[in-house]
């Protein structure tokens, strides 16, 4: 079922312009170890202003909001969950428009679902995403990632996390080196 949700949703967002990447669990089943995951999770290369656009999509698609005051929640948490109403499956809408989204948007892969284009995150940009969460589940997906995907642009993904630590102060770039020793 999720890849029907999937198939859907890119056909929806290519129609309506509204560029976007999978990136979470769904991400890491295609680059990294495979795992039960319960939702979808779809970083957006759009900022609030466009929530209605996105509603409008949400709701053609089935998708329902699972919030009362969509707006504030969205302009606090930059998310928007909503809720496939026949499967009960969840799907996280996260906007974003930071310069760093708006090129791993770019570099999305686009993977045949169901007839669809979908466009997932690149292993890179997913290992970046999953070091920046930063929770023991997202280590070791970023840790999967890396050991299955030996080509990865390892350049590309310290320029980034050193760009996040300065401003989270947080050792991202530490965090890389230890996964890549362990691979």
């Amino acid at each position: 079922m999720f890849e029907e949700i999937l198939a859907r949703i890119a056909r929806r967002f290519k129609e309506k312009g509204l560029p976007y990447m999978v990136i979470g669990g769904q991400a890491v089943l295609l680059y990294g170890e495979p795992r039960l995951t319960r939702d979808i999770d779809i970083t957006l290369g759009i900022g609030v202003d466009r929530l209605d656009d996105v509603l409008a999509a949400a709701d053609e698609l089935f998708l329902k909001s699972l919030l009362p005051d969509a707006l504030q929640f969205v302009r606090r948490t930059m998310v928007l969950p909503v809720i496939e109403q026949s499967t009960g499956i969840r799907v996280d809408f996260i906007f974003s428009f930071t310069p760093y989204e708006a090129d791993a948007i770019k570099r999305a892969r686009k993977v045949v679902v169901k007839g669809e284009e979908v466009a997932f995150s690149s292993p890179e940009d997913l290992v970046i995403h999953k070091i920046f969460a930063g929770r023991a589940r997202d280590i070791e997906d970023a840790r999967s990632i890396v050991v299955r995907n030996p080509a990865l642009d390892i350049g590309y993904i310290r320029g980034w996390l050193k760009e996040f630590e300065m401003s989270a102060g947080k050792p991202f770039v530490h965090t890389l080196d230890e996964l890549l020793k362990e691979a």
